[in-house]
């Protein structure tokens, strides 16, 4: 719910239609975020139970919208605070504003009768927006080394960490969990490239007047920067899941393989009894 008011309440001028309308949708997302953790098995969030995957993926959303809230109130109502956001926004948009990066790509939504001023600032959310979602993702990496993620001091559910996931399917449940760890590696990285191209290709772009406004601009780049780091942090986690069910299979077998030599020469014994 905070990550959803977030905006209304950095923004300036928000109306009191905005104000109820995201009010709504906060208590929507509250509570189904709510029901979902207090259910017996979930439905949609995935690794309910193994944190902190879903708190690194709320802080990076957090802080996108907070930095990118404060970039834009800096437009129309300049403080101190929203200063420095905005001159570090400057910066990594300047920085990471060469071609055929994301940045570079962002920009091109926009329909071709955008100022440059509206194209500096898609630059800026862009930038921002991507270098947030790539230090979350250096984060989420380091705490699976050295913490080793998902913890062991207690049992790991898999179907219920992963609801969405159908082990019945068919085929071998570790080389599925692989196959789509390498297909959502592949998209993760692909996207942030492939949405700016479609737009591009299918349309003559995003008016100008609808990406630069305040909320829509917030959210748009918090989403375009979001979707590929969380794709990549799933496909890190299930190829981590498929690793503990190969390790755990190749134990039992090892167990087993230890068990019936034994057996067997107990029961030679008993025979010659």
């Amino acid at each position: 719910m905070i990550l959803v008011v977030m905006p209304s309440m950095i923004l300036p001028g928000i109306g009191t239609d905005t104000k109820q309308s995201v009010a709504l949708v906060a208590l929507f997302a509250g509570a189904l975020v709510f029901f979902e953790y207090n259910a017996v098995y979930p439905s949609l969030i995935e690794f309910r139970d193994g944190a902190p995957y879903n708190r690194i993926r709320y802080l990076m959303m957090l802080t996108v919208v907070v930095f990118l809230s404060a970039i834009v109130a800096d437009l129309e109502a300049s403080t101190t605070v929203t200063r420095l956001f905005h001159a570090l926004g400057l910066v990594i948009g300047s920085a990471l504003d060469f071609p055929y990066s994301p940045v570079r790509l962002a920009s091109y939504m926009l329909a071709d009768d955008a100022t440059p001023a509206q194209v500096a600032m898609v630059k800026v959310a862009a930038g921002t927006a991507y270098i947030v979602s790539l230090f979350s993702l250096a984060l989420f990496v380091i705490v699976l080394k050295l913490a080793g993620w998902p913890s062991t001091k207690s049992a790991f559910n898999v179907w219920v960490n992963l609801p969405t996931f159908e082990p019945t399917a068919g085929g071998d449940v570790v080389d599925r969990l692989v196959r789509d760890s390498h297909v959502n590696l592949a998209v993760g990285f692909l996207l942030p490239f492939v949405i700016p191209a479609m737009i591009a290709v299918l349309t003559r772009g995003i008016p100008a007047e609808t990406l630069t406004s305040p909320q829509t601009l917030i959210w748009t780049m918090a989403l375009w920067a979001y979707m590929p780091a969380a794709l990549i942090m799933r496909a890190v986690a299930m190829a981590r899941i498929a690793d503990m069910i190969r390790i755990k299979r190749a134990a039992k077998l090892a167990v087993l393989g230890a068990i019936e030599p034994s057996a067997l020469n107990r029961d030679e014994d008993e025979d010659d009894l």
